[in-house]
């Protein structure tokens, strides 16, 4: 893989200089768990039955998710129910679910048949003290118990420490030396609640608890800064091997580092294979924004809707330049990796002449060349008239109107 992949992306030639590529650190494997069921509807005013969860979940495995956090089956007896679904539909994803860390949460979890279990604590200092009101030893004996349990039961545990970003190096070392080295982990998830990592500081805290525990160390970052893609990527290339994500980055407040730009992202800028099917994002990603009624920005990057096309004349005019000889001159990525439509030239206030006769072509009409400047500064005008670009039916009643005044 480079940084000019025919057909699919053509990046940054900085990006694979060897100069940059000596300081990854990414790990063999690297495998997505995508939340979006559990932290993703957690996000205020998203509720997702048990149908439409399992719909989700059948999506997400088809694009070949490796890990399906399924949701909180303490929650709600729905949740309960959707997760044991989830489960007896058999997808091919490992399926995991969210609990305290209590016997009751692990021995329900157990009954659904789920593959593991991330265990929550409250895991800063502050936060445990004055948020959750309890002692550190509290906290400590809760987690040895119900992790030690859940593995005696065959479950996976990844020992989640939430707001562990915020807690000092030697809170957190404390609490996982103590649950690590009497009760069970399997892996540990660096939980940035708040998203306040940077990238330089998500990568500093990987670095420091690889160099310090033998598990897999897991990314579970949030967007508060709007830097949840590149803070997530930070502990990759320093050895995190899962990230945790969800579907067009919905979750708790700004929501979380979202699936699709995270996947892009490693795959056309690292050059890291992640195994998921890129060409499933935008059905995925319109599938969610359907079942939570929270539509997706239509300039998101990855799925928005009106990604891929021109308004302004010059660059409309170099795409239908080149878009025969190679699309990705003008492209970052090829809309059809993550299965987008091919780019479309809008109509408004910034276009030029090649967009106007791109129109007229398309809605079958013709008026004298000399015409075409007077029309395209009609054009300029109804759009900012209308403080948007035109559809057909205005363009076409425009034309209409327009030749009707020149009889």
């Amino acid at each position: 893989m480079g940084y000019k992949e025919q057909g699919k992306w053509w990046v940054s030639p900085e990006n694979y200089d060897q100069e940059v590529t000596r300081q990854f650190g990414f790990p063999e494997k690297i495998e997505i768990l995508d939340t979006t069921l559990r932290d993703g509807e957690q996000q205020a005013g998203i509720i997702f039955t048990k149908e439409d969860k399992l719909k989700i979940a059948k999506a997400l495995a088809e694009a070949g998710v490796h890990r399906i956090e399924a949701g909180t089956p303490a929650a709600s007896k729905e949740d309960a129910e959707a997760v044991k679904a989830i489960v007896d539909a058999k997808l091919g994803s490992k399926i995991f679910v969210f609990v305290r860390n209590m016997i009751k949460d692990i021995e329900l979890a157990k009954s659904l048949g789920v593959d593991g279990v991330i265990a929550e604590i409250i895991g800063s200092e502050h936060l445990l003290e004055f948020g959750k009101r309890w002692t550190f030893e509290k906290a400590v004996e809760a987690c040895i118990e119900a992790t030690r349990a859940a593995h005696d039961m065959g479950l996976y545990v990844t020992f989640f420490p939430a707001d562990s970003s915020r807690a000092s190096d030697d809170f957190l070392f404390r609490m996982v030396d103590a649950v690590a080295e009497k009760g069970h982990i399997d892996s540990l998830a660096l939980v940035d609640t708040f998203g306040c990592f940077s990238p330089e500081g998500a990568a500093n805290r990987v670095r420091k608890l690889k160099e310090r525990y033998d598990f897999p160390i897991e990314a579970h970052f949030h967007s508060d800064f709007d830097m949840g893609v590149a803070t997530t990527i930070a502990a990759l290339k320093e050895g995190a091997s899962v990230a945790h994500v969800t579907v067009n980055g919905i979750g708790e407040r700004a929501g979380s580092a979202p699936l699709e730009s995270v996947v892009l992202a490693l795959e056309a800028l690292y050059g890291v294979k992640t195994g998921i099917r890129t060409e499933k994002i935008k059905g995925l990603s319109d599938l969610v924004a359907e079942l939570s009624n929270f539509p997706v920005w239509p300039i998101k990057p990855v799925t928005g809707s009106r990604i891929f096309g021109w308004e302004t004349g010059l660059p409309s005019s170099l795409w239908l330049n080149c878009k025969d000889t190679d699309p990705l001159i003008m492209l970052p990525y090829h809309w059809e990796l993550t299965g987008q439509h091919e780019p479309k030239i809008y109509l408004g206030k910034k276009s030029g002449k090649d967009n106007l006769n791109l129109w007229l072509k398309e809605a079958g009409l013709e008026i004298p060349e000399e015409l075409k400047p007077d029309l395209l500064q009609a054009v300029k005008e109804l759009s900012i008239k209308l403080k948007r670009d035109l559809n057909m039916e205005d363009f076409k009643n425009l034309v209409s109107e327009f030749m009707a005044q020149r009889g």
